[in-house]
């Protein structure tokens, strides 16, 4: 399991997970808003992602965490 504090954002992922390769997205008090599907770059199941988590998880991409 990976795990980063960003932004006002926790940001989980599990090694083996289902497809598609996705991102688990809490708020920093644990609340979970949602899962971020890393291939198309937006929300699963009818969630929005804001512009600030997009910008986050492009950052994260090119320090090559994710």
């Amino acid at each position: 399991m990976g795990r980063v504090r960003r932004g006002g954002y926790i940001i989980k992922w599990f090694v083996g997970d289902h497809s598609p390769r996705h991102l688990h997205v809490e708020t920093e008090t644990g609340k979970l808003l949602g899962r971020f599907d890393l291939e198309k770059m937006k929300g699963m199941a009818g969630w929005q992602a804001e512009q600030k988590l997009i910008r986050i998880v492009k950052e994260l991409q090119r320090e090559g965490r994710l």
